[in-house]
């Protein structure tokens, strides 16, 4: 969100405070209704209030419009979310976040304790790959070798096939299954 929007919704959302706490007071007769009648007479019918009003409802129906129709997303955001584009001399390369995914999947299938993975990707300005593994492993898993291994493997296989910095991988043990049915690493 660009600043100049950030300071209009601050705008907004404090004369909706005050709209509001206004309305309150009415409903509960804490204040007289031709007070505040008063008041909105005088900054609608007073040459110089009046057209700062006029202003300030201008500019709100112009970014109540674009908020309601425009998306506010750039380009640059959603390539960001669906993974890193590289380039070279030859041309570009789009790897996508589930392609990481799917590298984070198959090497936790090459251990006999990891029974099940779901991963999520995350990539910043710089290209650099941040993984979260959520793990179902078998009860005679050793956690702590495990998380260690497939840290390394995880980081070995995506830096292979990609050539992308994974600056970290975080793993997360979920539920611990009883046996195992795979063959592999331990």
């Amino acid at each position: 969100m660009k600043v100049i929007e950030k300071i209009a919704l601050i705008i907004y959302s404090n004369i909706m405070l005050i709209i509001s706490i206004i309305a309150c007071l009415l409903i509960f007769n804490w204040i007289d209704i031709d007070v505040v009648g008063g008041i909105v007479r005088n900054c609608l019918t007073n040459d110089p209030a009046s057209k700062i009003v006029l202003g300030v409802s201008v500019v709100f129906i112009l970014l109540s419009i674009r908020c309601i129709f425009f998306d506010p997303t750039s380009k640059e955001e959603i390539k960001d979310k669906q993974g890193v584009l590289l380039e070279n001399e030859n041309g570009k390369l789009m790897i996508s976040k589930e392609t990481i995914e799917n590298l984070v999947d198959s090497v936790a299938r090459d251990f006999k304790s990891a029974e099940n993975i779901t991963t999520r990707v995350e990539l910043d300005k710089e290209n650099n790959v941040k993984i979260f593994a959520n793990l179902v492993i078998t009860s005679d898993a050793k956690i702590k070798d495990l998380s260690v291994n497939l840290q390394d493997k995880i980081k070995e296989r995506v830096k292979t096939a990609t050539d992308l910095e994974v600056k970290e991988v975080n793993i997360a043990v979920k539920k611990v299954a009883p046996g195992s049915k795979k063959e592999g690493q331990a």
